[in-house]
């Protein structure tokens, strides 16, 4: 994708978005019913969708994320590009961004992503100085959980925990309608909590991770080993990737596992077990109602979450004598981090209407102020100079 445009056309189309019309305000928290740009941001792709007040998705289109060496400036004049592509065909209101790493409590800056040079960047301020819209950014696992409690599995939960399962473990919580995101915007992050003292390396530089046990990176290592160590419970995935081991990936062994092959269910077994015991310590700490599993890892269904059920009511702390949360898996599937940055991006919408229509009214008092000062000077110039007419 071409990232060279000139800065005439960015600012043409910035004229263009900035116009926000009139439009129907309703909805559970008053966000104004306009259609919003959602930008969803991993290691490999960029996705960018136009959504809807309801959450459908009018118009999708990505583009591959710039490798990790370049600037930080190459990847947002990507995010750029697909935003005024599809602001040329739809009425653009707001931009919402989800993005794999951590974000400030402010949803301003990116302190830290482990697949992007972003390292504390301005990420919101200098969209927005580019697009002439409102910007939200905010961590890609809480545009997700967003989704799926507006849109999904969550709908009506009021303490929903969500696990994303893929490379990693991420993760969201809400409760009562609202994001938790921790004094410093970094809550969520459980894929981090330690299970097995002094077990697997994590790249995070700690042992035992949960990641380590219960991810997409998890899954395909055990199948790897297996298979590397000749084990006669690998053979046929060894001949399906033809002895090349470096070949098994997550989608390969979901696919076996689904065709029954025993090794590969017992790996999700595995997976879905140390997943049931991750959220069963969850539960202790947060008494969610519902947990979410979504990510690559969840397309297994009940291949994982069967296990994860099963281990979460045998380690539940006070199992039997307690509500249980209900364990669903996610509806909305890769599209959620990008359909709930575009919802929360339409909550600042509405504030940036509102602020133009307080600078509107402060500059209508000003007016009528200066008009009344006008025509008070006016009199008295009238009265003062009749005497001598």
């Amino acid at each position: 994708m071409s990232t060279h445009r000139d800065t005439h056309r960015v600012t043409e189309r910035g004229t263009v978005l900035r116009t926000v019309g009139s439009r129907e305000r309703r909805s559970h928290l008053t966000a104004p019913r306009v259609p919003t740009v959602g930008i969803d941001i991993g290691g490999t792709k960029v996705m960018a969708g136009v959504v809807d007040a309801d959450g459908s998705i009018l118009e999708k289109i990505r583009a591959e994320t710039p490798d990790k060496s370049k600037s930080p400036k190459v990847v947002e004049d990507t995010i750029v590009e697909l935003v005024l592509d599809l602001s040329d065909r739809h009425d653009v209101h707001a931009v919402g961004i989800g993005a794999a790493g951590w974000v400030d409590a402010d949803r301003s800056r990116v302190l830290f992503a482990p697949h992007l040079a972003w390292r504390n960047e301005p990420l919101r301020d200098s969209l927005q100085a580019r697009l002439a819209v409102p910007v939200m950014v905010d961590n890609d696992a809480n545009t997700a959980a967003w989704a799926e409690w507006r849109f999904g599995a969550g709908r009506g939960e009021d303490h929903l925990v969500m696990i994303t399962l893929g490379t990693g473990i991420g993760g969201a919580i809400l409760e009562d309608g609202r994001v938790k995101r921790g004094k410093y915007g970094v809550a969520g992050e459980f894929g981090h909590m330690q299970v097995v003292p002094g077990g697997h390396r994590c790249p995070c530089g700690n042992r035992g991770c949960w990641e380590q046990y219960s991810s997409g990176n998890a899954l395909v290592r055990e199948a790897r080993e297996l298979a590397a160590a000749d084990s006669p419970v690998a053979y046929n995935i060894i001949e399906r990737v033809k002895g090349n081991v470096p070949d098994i990936t997550g989608p390969l062994i979901t696919e076996l596992a689904r065709e029954g092959d025993a090794m590969c269910v017992e790996l999700f077994q595995d997976i879905g077990q140390w997943l049931g015991v991750g959220l069963a310590g969850l539960a202790a700490a947060l008494d969610p109602s519902c947990f979410v599993i979504g990510g690559g890892v969840s397309a297994a269904d009940d291949l994982l979450i069967g296990p994860a059920r099963d281990a979460f009511r045998r380690n539940l702390t006070g199992r039997g004598y307690r509500p249980e949360a209900r364990i669903a898996k996610a509806e909305l599937g890769p599209e959620a981090g990008m359909v709930g940055a575009a919802d929360l991006a339409r909550l600042v919408a509405r504030r940036f209407r509102r602020a133009n229509r307080r600078r509107v009214e402060r500059y209508e008092r000003y007016e009528r102020y200066a008009q009344a000062l006008r025509a008070g000077g006016a009199r008295t110039r009238s009265t003062t100079e009749e005497p001598g007419a």
